[in-house]
């Protein structure tokens, strides 16, 4: 049993993961995850072992100088807990890191182990895939699930799709084995502009997690880099006339498909959150903030033979999870080192809910 020492009680509490990686087109996801850390000024308290689970050939340290002391950073996988205030406080726990070269199935018990302890509710698995998508249109983000009742419950697609699969989802299959809610969000990335940072892919994730669990995020200087980051595709688009009239087919293409889901629905979700974000609520802050505490940095000591207290009762402000209804631009042809395909909704992959390729020879969701 994983043992934690100094994480104070969380309040329904979500996990939220990434992994650089096949699934991570753009980077999209995992910056993401890395948005949230640094505007809730996350603290870590864990991280998993890098020798168990990575080959260093693969995904290889890296030295660097601190006040000339030689310093090495191995690639792993943290955990780090955001506690946010408000009217309706919720904690997020935080999962980043790569995918895992191997023990996949010990990895995913190892992240569970840690849900289990800290009472999570929900985890939120994050992912980007490459698709035939224009840079000019909105950003498709897809939310899927393995669980039937939540699919329902969530207004999500209940996932079908058989084939090659990553650690995004085998982790969302072992959190519904284990009897725990996941949702895989995916953000179709255009795959004639893959390469990172996609601060638009990355914009268009945290506004459908913000709907998914009902939480107000800071978004900082992300909508400008978004804007940023299409006028300067569109400026490299426009140099090359073959690409411009590739981007003009898929426009149409999307307008066409999309015509009759310009719904009330849709409508009233992008009106909720206009009024989110221009009235948080008495007690929190614009864009949201973590609280201060006196906990001083969360600590995990494997070696403590204390097990965690009973979890309190919850208090009455607390809300449950439920539905609530970038800078820069690279090339405009070929692929960026370290993305790779990926599966999901409109990919030019594997299909829907799938996550990174993997070495592993697991079923996806």
């Amino acid at each position: 049993m994983i043992e934690l020492e100094g994480v104070p009680e969380l309040i329904d509490p979500v996990m939220v993961a990434a992994f650089e990686g096949w699934n991570d087109a753009g980077d999209a996801a995992s910056t993401a995850v890395a948005h949230l850390d640094r505007e809730w000024k996350g603290e870590v308290f864990a991280a998993l072992d890098a020798e168990d689970y990575y080959d260093f050939q693969v995904n290889r340290p890296t030295v660097w100088l601190d006040g000339g002391v030689r310093k090495i950073t191995w690639p792993t996988t943290r955990l780090s807990v955001v506690r946010i205030g408000g009217e309706k406080p919720r904690d997020l726990v935080l999962v980043r890191g790569i995918e895992p070269s191997m023990r996949w199935r010990s990895f995913c018990n190892e992240i569970l182990g840690f849900a289990h302890e800290l009472g999570v509710e929900m985890v939120v698995v994050l992912g980007a895939l490459l698709g035939d998508t224009p840079h000019t249109r909105p950003v498709p983000v897809s939310g899927v699930t393995s669980d039937p009742d939540l699919a329902r419950t969530m207004d999500l697609e209940e996932t079908r799709y058989e084939g090659p699969t990553g650690i995004v989802g085998i982790l969302q299959e072992a959190c519904t084995h284990a009897g725990v809610p996941a949702v895989s969000l995916w953000a179709a990335v255009p795959h004639y502009v893959s390469q990172p940072p996609n601060p638009k892919a990355t914009l268009a994730l945290l506004n459908r997690l913000e709907d998914l669990i009902g939480l107000r995020i800071p978004l900082g200087e992300l909508p400008e880099d978004a804007r940023a980051w299409q006028l300067g595709v569109d400026q490299l688009a426009a140099e090359d006339s073959e690409v411009a009239e590739y981007v003009q087919t898929l426009e149409e293409a999307r307008d066409t498909a999309e015509l009759p889901e310009a719904s009330g629905e849709a409508i009233a979700r992008e009106f909720e959150r206009y009024l989110r974000r221009r009235d948080p609520g008495p007690g929190q802050a614009p864009g949201g903030h973590a609280t201060e505490s006196g906990e001083g940095p969360y600590l995990r000591d494997p070696s403590s033979g204390r097990t965690r207290p009973p979890k309190p009762p919850k208090p009455e402000a607390t809300s449950g999870p439920g539905p609530v209804g970038g800078s820069g631009s690279g090339p405009v042809t070929g692929s960026g080192e370290g993305s790779g395909p990926a599966d999901g909704p409109g990919s030019s992959g594997p299909p829907p809910d799938s996550s990174e390729d993997s070495p592993d020879d697991a079923s996806e969701d």
